[in-house]
């Protein structure tokens, strides 16, 4: 079953800005990276209505081959975006930002009037040929590899350090 997450504080003293919903592919299956996760979000709240979203693995996904994979997590990721919003897909073939550089174009993107802002994770084969042509963003954390769980955190890290970069906040040091 799909999965919704949202950190447990939403402030009363800033109202969110925009929905940003982080959608994943799988389970994590790690405590640790789940607590991590958790924090983060708890923390983005205070900024906008952060949302993760749980796809669940596709069915038989160890029988089955990547292209069956990848193009049944292309039909459940697709099935997630409305018409209006923009959709920014987590590969390793995207463009690389520093952190100053990312919370500009996060900036951008709340000027915009962007309703919905999704920023997906895929499986471990990446993105059916349908989500990247759906994609309006491909951007890569770094040019080595991590795994599909592992990013989650270095996302969520980075997407608070966005925030906290556009407010001011001492959290980023240059």
């Amino acid at each position: 079953p799909e999965r919704e997450l949202r950190g447990q504080e939403e402030s009363q003293e800033c109202p969110p800005l925009m929905n940003i919903d982080l959608i994943v592919v799988g389970k994590t299956d790690s405590p640790q990276i789940e607590a991590l996760l958790a924090d983060y979000l708890k923390r983005l709240n205070y900024y906008a209505k952060v949302t993760l979203i749980v796809l669940p693995d596709p069915k038989n996904r160890k029988t089955v081959s990547a292209d069956s994979q990848k193009r049944q997590e292309g039909e459940a990721l697709l099935r997630r975006f409305g018409d209006g919003d923009g959709v920014v897909l987590l590969d390793e073939r995207g463009e690389q930002m520093r952190s100053v550089d990312f919370s500009a174009w996060v900036q951008k993107r709340m000027n915009s009037g962007l309703k919905r802002l999704c920023f997906v994770i895929g499986g471990p084969y990446g993105f059916s040929k349908e989500v990247y042509a759906r994609a309006d963003a491909k951007i890569s954390l770094s040019a080595m590899t991590f795994s599909h769980q592992m990013i989650r955190v270095l996302f969520a890290e980075q997407l608070y350090r966005a925030f906290t970069i556009l407010n001011n906040e001492p959290y980023h040091h240059e």
